[in-house]
C-alpha cells in the first residue's frame, strides 16, 4: 500500500505584513523548525481521521478552556476536509475547460494529520495543514497544480470555504520555500486558468541577517480577532487604515532592496517600524508588546511574526543572542522559547 506523506511548515513574516490582504507587499521566510504533516492512504472509503488537536474529551474543565485557547472550537479537521473539496472542485472545473492533467482516478482514500505548529501565535499552523493536504492529494492524484496558484488555491479553503479573513503572504511562502518578495499590487496581478496571482520573487539567504524568533504558546490569540476588524475598518474606508497599507507596502519594497544589498541596519530599522506602525493602527495585547520591548532593550529589533504572540527580528551578534534568550524567557506571566530559524527552501519540501 503506497503511503504519500507531505508537508507544510511554519512562516516567519518579515516585512509588510498584513497588507498583503489589500494590495500590498510582503517578505517572509519559511522554517522548518515546525510543521504540519499530512498522511493520505487508498483505503475502503472516504475517510478523515481526527488528530490529537481534535479530540473532545478532557479531564478537567480547565483543559477544555485551555483547548479552546490554543485549538479554537472546531481543530484542524475542518481545514483537511475544506481542502478535499476545494481541491476536487478544482480539478473538476479544469476537466470541464478540457485541460489536459486533471483527470482523477477512482481510489479512495483514508487522509490525517499532525502538526506541531503553536496555534495562534501568528506562525501560519492552519494554513500549513491545507498546503500539506493539498500537496498529499496532489501526489495521490498525480495532479500538478501550477505553482503560482497553489497559493490561491489555498486561500480560497479558508476564504471561499470557511470564510475566515486571511490574505496571500502564508500561503505563498508555505508553497514556495525559503525567502519570498511577494507584491500583491492590482497592477501586478497575473491571470491563469480564470484563478489570480501576484508577483513572486525568491530572495538569497545568505544576504540576510541572522534571525531569532520567539513565542509563548499560552500567549496566542486567533489570527481572525486581528485581521476581521482591520477588515471592517477597511471596508469602511477607515483613513488611518487606508494610508498605512501603502506604507506597509513600502517596508517589504525597502527590505528587499536591503536584503539584496546587505544591508542589516536598514533591516533592523524596517522591521521596528513595521511592528510600530502596526500598534499605531489597533490596541495589541500587552504581553505581546512586552514581548517585543524586550527584544529591542537588548539590542535586537523585533515585529510580530504574524498576528501576534511570535516575534521575529534581527540581532548583531552572539552576545545580544544570549542577552535575548535571557530577558524573554524571564518576562513575567510570559516566559518565552526563543529560537534561530532553520530555513526551509524549496528543494526540501
Amino acid at each position: 500500500m503506497d503511503i504519500v506523506r507531505e508537508y507544510g511548515f511554519a512562516r516567519l513574516g518579515l516585512l509588510g505584513n498584513p497588507s498583503d490582504g489589500y494590495g500590498g507587499k510582503t517578505i517572509s521566510l519559511l522554517i522548518r523548525d515546525y510543521f504540519a504533516s499530512v498522511i493520505l492512504y487508498e483505503w475502503e472509503e472516504f475517510e478523515l481521521v481526527l488528530s490529537q488537536q481534535d479530540h473532545c474529551r478532557f479531564d478537567s474543565i480547565d483543559g477544555l478552556i485551555q483547548d479552546v485557547r490554543t485549538q479554537g472550537y472546531y481543530g484542524g479537521i475542518r481545514l483537511v476536509k475544506a481542502a478535499v473539496k476545494k481541491f476536487f472542485d478544482f480539478c473538476r472545473r479544469m476537466q470541464s475547460e478540457g485541460l489536459p492533467g486533471y483527470e482523477l482516478h477512482d481510489r479512495k482514500f483514508s487522509v490525517r494529520y499532525e502538526s506541531n505548529i503553536p496555534r495562534a501565535v501568528g506562525l501560519a499552523g492552519s494554513s500549513a495543514i491545507i498546503v500539506a493536504t493539498m500537496r498529499a492529494l496532489m501526489r495521490f492524484y498525480g495532479v500538478s497544480i501550477p505553482l503560482p496558484l497553489l497559493p490561491t488555491l489555498v486561500l480560497s479553503v479558508e476564504t471561499e470555504e470557511l470564510r475566515i479573513a486571511a490574505g496571500l503572504q502564508d500561503r505563498v511562502i508555505q508553497s514556495y520555500g525559503g525567502l519570498v518578495y511577494m507584491d500583491f499590487h492590482p497592477r501586478s496581478q497575473q491571470f491563469l486558468h480564470g484563478m489570480t496571482h501576484g508577483l513572486y520573487e525568491p530572495l538569497p539567504l545568505e544576504t540576510t541577517p541572522p534571525l531569532y524568533v520567539a513565542f509563548a504558546a499560552d500567549a496566542g490569540e486567533p489570527t481572525e480577532i486581528f485581521h476581521n476588524n482591520l477588515r471592517a475598518r477597511y471596508e469602511l474606508k477607515d483613513r488611518e487604515v487606508l494610508d498605512a497599507m501603502p506604507r506597509f507596502a513600502r517596508f517589504a519594497e525597502e527590505g528587499r532592496t536591503a536584503i539584496l544589498n546587505g544591508d542589516r541596519d536598514r533591516l533592523h530599522e524596517l522591521m521596528n517600524a513595521n511592528f510600530d506602525l502596526r500598534r499605531s493602527l489597533v490596541k495589541l495585547p500587552p504581553r505581546h508588546v512586552a514581548m517585543v520591548e524586550a527584544a529591542r532593550a537588548v539590542g535586537a529589533s523585533a515585529k510580530f511574526a504574524g498576528s501576534g504572540g511570535a516575534i521575529v527580528g534581527t540581532y548583531p551578534d552572539a552576545e545580544t543572542f544570549l542577552a535575548l534568550k535571557e530577558r524573554l524567557a524571564a518576562l513575567p506571566g510570559c516566559p518565552c522559547r526563543v529560537f534561530k530559524p532553520t530555513p526551509a527552501t524549496l528543494e526540501t519540501l
